[in-house]
């Protein structure tokens, strides 16, 4: 049985995972990030003062044995006025569901265990931590900025985040990377969604003591008011410097992305992710067929994803 643990949040993970569960004789761990502050995730964080639930809610979707079903059900948005009184406006029904099992046991994991298990997903998802966390951000020009949102909308350049608070890992989380044969990074969002997990106390350095081989899954383009101008090295900079060890391989999409593709995410302040040429000396760099081009939208295709994965591990 080969053991994966698969680091980030959201839809890239999601988009992993989706074609990886095919595959037999793979046991998946996702390690998910809770420290999301926007949208119906921000707000039942701050109501009842539970961990980011919108990530997880992805990910269970995304492993979930009858996908398309459920995926409508868990990500339905209710509509509504919030300022009439309609309390749930704008709130999908995944969050919500996952917001009422953590507050009837007052325990998230086990409100994630039980989805599972009437989800029927094959894997196990694990919050990195179970604590209600923010992230932070230490800007280039000095400053300070407090929330994924806000980091985001800054307008400055990242240095380095951080969490403000003591923030335990979960057991749950170490014990998978102890056990993995293979760790994937991303895809995903770089400061937001994949280093929020690694410095959690405990899983940079359970990460760095694993004989795992460390997979970096390259995005397509990069991340206005997050990744602005990065490039694959950048990218790889920014991990290893919060993870103080080093990735073993990258991944990187050898598709030719076409100009309308490129043209209209330049009007979304977002460019390509170039593959320095460098990279190819001091890592092992894997070129593969992994996109597909859909209304001038690049996107990782899951059974591509697949593909390469069953190939990597010959099972």
């Amino acid at each position: 049985m080969i053991k994966l643990v698969v680091i980030g949040g959201g839809s890239g993970v999601a988009s992993i995972l989706k074609g990886i569960k095919h595959i037999n004789n793979i046991n998946i761990k996702a390690i998910i990030t809770v420290a999301d502050n926007g949208g119906s995730t921000g707000r039942l964080k701050t109501k009842y003062g539970i961990p980011a639930v919108g990530d997880v809610r992805n990910v269970l979707v995304s492993l979930a044995e009858s996908e398309i079903l459920l995926k409508e059900l868990m990500d339905y948005r209710f509509l509504g006025d919030s300022s009439a009184g309609i309390d749930v406006e704008g709130h999908s029904l995944g969050n919500l569901i996952l917001a009422a099992l953590t507050d009837s046991s007052g325990d998230f994991m086990e409100a994630i265990k039980k989805l599972e298990k009437i989800l029927r997903i094959k894997g196990s998802i694990i919050p990195s931590t179970v604590s209600v966390v923010d992230i932070f951000a230490k800007m280039k020009d000095g400053s300070i900025v407090a929330g994924e949102t806000n980091i985001r909308e800054s307008n400055k350049e990242i240095e380095s985040v951080f969490y403000d608070q003591n923030v335990e890992s979960t057991p749950e989380a170490i014990e998978a990377i102890e056990e993995a044969d293979y760790i994937i990074f991303g895809i995903g969002s770089l400061f937001t969604s994949i280093i929020p997990n690694i410095i959690v106390p405990g899983i940079r350095e359970a990460i760095n003591a694993s004989n795992a081989e460390t997979i970096y899954l390259s995005n397509i383009m990069s991340e206005a008011g997050e990744t602005d101008n990065y490039t694959v090295k950048d990218h790889i900079d920014a991990i290893e410097s919060h993870l103080e060890g080093k990735i073993k391989t990258i991944v990187y999409p050898s598709n030719i992305i076409p100009i309308q593709v490129v043209a209209a995410y330049s009007q979304e302040k977002a460019k390509m992710v170039v593959l320095d040429e460098e990279l190819k000396t001091e890592y092992n760099v894997e070129e593969r067929d992994l996109l597909v081009f859909d209304n001038d939208q690049a996107r990782h295709d899951s059974n591509k994803i697949k593909q390469w994965f069953k190939d990597k591990v010959v099972v």
